[in-house]
């Protein structure tokens, strides 16, 4: 017989005050940085002055805070877990007056919920403290108990009573890196507050407080980018935008370094954030994004904080009077500087008068590469014969280990410390011949070419001419390169006695880490340094002319937007893309004899030399018959 709808099972029924918690928790408590978040706002609202985080194993085993605030009363202790319970508001109107971090009376009541939870709190001037413990729910007795004046919570096993939430938590350093950035934002927030982060007994963070908020950017981000930050400030009826945005030369490829802060809270706004960019629009490379840390003070009344449960979102009366606000200040700010670029210059290299260094290791290399892939087509005498010819005459061993100032300060190929080109009118470098060919098996044609605006090759062909875009074919060049050894198992590492460090932010550094063994495949190899800097201690000798400080900062910002969304292969080959694309030639780079050589050997021992690993062509042709058609010549 089949069932009616009058059975039980479909009939409405109220829900249990454990399921109903258990649902919210589904919404406030997402990953165990959810957890750190809202009671390092619980924290912050007690008036504390120093909180300490400890994390064990991601947070997944265990996450305890510990404050010096005004402490819970022993009879609201209780009250304290229970849904919808709070201190900071009374009726609906204390909604839009709002200047707490919490308000909801959610947070804890989710957390006891799926975790086995501990909180002991004593107020000053109290002779004893109160300890209440909650597994999955079940509420246990509060007692007296000894602790300082302020309050410490403990979460352990979360999630203990709902496997399924557990099994979708990431690894350690996935967690912790999430973690890490709920503190960052609290402590950026909040430069007033003496705080103290670790994760399994090593302390990654040790913040002590300051009115200087540029100190507490130079613990996060390292001196480099501190040096870097321009200050800002302006107010319009009330409304006050303040804090520090980078120069322009310094950016990110993803808005990850991008921190706005509402009233003390950080928040995400479109609006803001479309401000943001359109100040530094024309300032920054296309597909780049500025970093910035603002802070905004506004009437809580104009602002409703109250639509989204994390808090994260907010809805303003007037948006566009913020919109204008943002974009006048940075454009105004702007104007009033000198934005050139400063000029590094490597103090490692002779004085400008001086006698002209030898060609680069690895102009030697890309010669010496080319030569021995085209030495397997001897049988092609004349091609062999030619390309010996190009390869110039023999150089000696370089030294096998190169120092952390050469690698730090990436020598560009062709630069300043290179063989000197003589410089023709219009950017024009010529080659008197190429004994090259459009096919390898034919390549006794001889081939002229020269390269122009420093950024293109033209060659003449027996058909024609092509013009190359030189980044675009060593790009292609350098990627299949670097693919063809991984694939091959072969990759070379180039040691570094003295390994190379690299500051990062403690998201960063655990989103390195958790993909050291990928990483490692690639030929980098990097290891924890101490607290959030990454140690390089080798990278692929194909990237000699990569900075190594830059490229590890853009693989960062490429894992961290798009590496847990793709599969082991395609990151892979993303990474391959990025990093070819870093250790190519420049656009606007003028090239020796001997570079134009080599790359024009090695372009057709690529599988595909048509087109860049971003699928960009890497020439174009133009043809005798459509030379002579333009000029009349044809009929």
């Amino acid at each position: 017989m089949s069932s009616t709808h009058t059975d039980v099972e479909t009939r409405i029924h109220q829900l249990s005050a454990s399921v109903i918690n258990k649902i919210a928790a589904g919404e406030v408590i997402e990953r165990p940085a959810s957890v750190v978040k809202e009671l390092l706002e619980n924290s912050v609202d007690a008036l504390s002055t120093r909180i300490e985080v400890d994390i064990e194993q991601g947070g997944a085993e265990l996450i305890r805070i510990v404050d010096d605030g005004e402490g819970i009363h022993p009879d609201d202790i209780e009250l304290s877990i229970a849904s919808h319970a709070t201190s900071k508001i009374a009726d609906a109107d204390d909604l839009f007056s709002v200047r707490t971090m919490g308000f909801r009376g959610e947070a804890l009541a989710s957390i006891s919920e799926v975790s086995h939870f501990r909180l002991r709190t004593k107020q000053h001037g109290q002779q004893v403290g109160t300890e209440m413990e909650v597994n999955g729910g079940i509420v246990k007795e509060p007692k007296t108990c000894g602790c300082p004046e302020g309050t410490q919570i403990e979460v352990r096993q979360l999630f203990c009573n709902t496997p399924v939430r557990r099994k979708f938590l990431k690894t350690q350093a996935t967690e912790f890196g999430h973690i890490s950035e709920q503190f960052t934002r609290v402590a950026l927030a909040n430069p007033n507050l003496h705080m103290v982060l670790r994760h399994n007994g090593k302390t990654v963070y040790e913040l002590p407080a300051t009115h200087r908020f540029i100190e507490r950017l130079e613990l996060f981000y390292g001196s480099e980018l501190a040096q870097n930050l321009i200050w800002v400030e302006a107010e319009h009826e009330g409304t006050r935008l303040w804090g520090y945005v980078a120069h322009p030369s310094q950016s990110k490829s993803t808005r990850k370094g991008q921190y706005l802060f509402l009233n003390g809270r950080w928040i995400q706004d479109r609006s803001l954030q479309h401000a943001l960019g359109e100040g530094y629009r024309g300032l920054v490379m296309i597909g780049r994004q500025p970093i910035a840390f603002l802070f905004l003070d506004l009437n809580p009344e104009l602002v409703d904080v109250n639509v989204h449960p994390t808090k994260s979102e907010v809805r303003f009366r007037d948006s566009q009077v913020l919109y204008r606000l943002m974009l006048s200040t940075l454009r105004n700010k702007f104007l009033s500087m000198d934005l050139d670029s400063k000029l590094s210059v490597d103090r490692a290299q002779p004085e400008a008068s001086g006698p002209k260094s030898e060609p680069q290791e690895m102009q030697r290399e890309l010669v010496s590469w080319a030569k021995n892939q085209l030495d397997e087509q001897k049988s092609h005498g004349s091609l062999f014969e030619a390309v010996s010819k190009l390869a110039g005459p023999e150089v000696g061993p370089a030294p096998s280990q190169p120092s952390a100032e050469q690698l730090q300060s990436g020598p560009s190929l062709g630069g300043a410390s290179g063989t000197e080109v003589p410089s023709k009118p219009g950017g024009v470098t010529h080659i008197e011949s190429i004994e090259a060919s459009e096919h390898p098996a034919s390549a006794a044609a001889e081939i002229r070419a020269m390269q122009i605006h420093d950024c293109y090759l033209v060659v003449e062909s027996t058909d024609g001419l092509t013009v190359i875009d030189q980044h675009a074919l060593h790009e292609r060049i350098m990627y299949e390169q670097l693919r063809r050894r991984i694939l091959s198992g072969g990759v070379e590492v180039q040691k570094l006695l003295i390994p190379l460090t690299v500051e990062l932010s403690s998201r960063e550094a655990s989103t390195l880490l958790d993909q050291e063994d990928l990483l490692k495949e690639l030929g980098l190899h990097i290891q924890e340094f101490g607290g959030s800097t990454i140690a390089l201690t080798g990278y692929p000798t194909l990237l000699a002319k990569a900075d190594p400080k830059s490229l590890l900062r853009d693989i960062v910002d490429l894992l961290e937007s798009s590496g847990r969304k793709l599969e082991r292969r395609d990151l892979i080959d993303e990474l391959l893309h990025m990093m070819s694309c870093k250790a190519a030639i420049k656009a606007g780079q003028r090239l020796t004899f001997e570079e134009m050589e080599s790359l024009l050997a090695q372009r057709h021992l690529c599988d595909d030399h048509h087109h860049c690993p971003h699928g960009r062509p890497t020439a174009l042709k133009l043809s005798r018959d459509e030379l002579d058609r333009q000029f009349g010549r044809l009929g």
